[in-house]
């Protein structure tokens, strides 16, 4: 029988992610049904990039089919990454080598098992994918990638308020920019423990979005 692996971030009140949360029908007052009302970024906790969010006029999630982020990944083990390591082609072919073309890639560093997403130390303190490892990526063919820890390196930067230029957020300029779909923000993903999992990310269906929350699992047999 198949074990479901939750590996989506809870979605409540964040330092970098405000949620508006209200109760627009409430029992204790009367009300027939409790209604609840959610507001916040499509790009908070869990969620999917599409190309929309740094190319203008480019897809949207909505025009990418479900199969995209769907079906067979491959585990990368890094669990036992150092923090601010950074991942290149190198570190890459040393351990990724069963990345086949048309895989989702699941990244397992652990990191949110290692630092609370709720604390600064998760993103100034986290490994990162340096350009050269996201074209190694990139030359493998993926249709989407996971990540379970801030991939780009000016992530951390955004603590600060500052932006840096698309070219420095190399995930995004060298795979998102060409149709692989980044999935940001996994977790638990200490509990995929063999190299190929069956993976299932499905976007909140909205029109016409640069990104979308999902609710992303996964399922091992045995």
């Amino acid at each position: 029988m198949s074990r479901i692996v939750d590996l989506s971030t809870p979605i409540v009140d964040h330092f970098r992610w405000p949620v508006e949360r209200s109760l627009r029908g409430d029992l204790e007052k009367g009300d027939v049904f409790q209604v609840t009302r959610l507001g916040w970024s499509v790009h908070g906790f869990t969620h999917m990039d599409s190309p929309r969010h740094m190319v203008p006029g480019g897809p949207t999630t909505s025009d990418i089919p479900l199969e995209t982020t769907v079906g067979e990944a491959a585990v990368l083990d890094f669990s036992d990454i150092a923090p601010e390591t950074a991942l290149d082609g190198a570190a890459l072919a040393a351990r990724a080598g069963h990345l086949q073309p048309g895989d989702i890639a699941l990244f397992k560093t652990a990191w949110g098992a290692r630092r609370s997403i709720d604390t600064p130390e998760f993103w100034t303190e986290a490994p990162y994918i340096t350009r050269d490892g996201a074209e190694w990526l990139r030359a493998r063919a993926p249709r989407a990638v996971g990540f379970d820890f801030p991939q780009d390196y000016p992530i951390r930067l955004l603590l600060k308020g500052e932006v840096r230029p698309i070219e420095e957020q190399v995930t995004h300029d060298v795979l998102l920019r060409h149709g692989v779909v980044l999935i940001e923000y996994l977790v638990n993903t200490q509990a995929l423990d063999r190299e190929r999992v069956w993976f299932c990310c499905l976007p909140l269906k909205i029109e016409d979005s640069d990104g979308a929350p999902v609710r992303a699992i996964a399922m091992l047999d045995g």
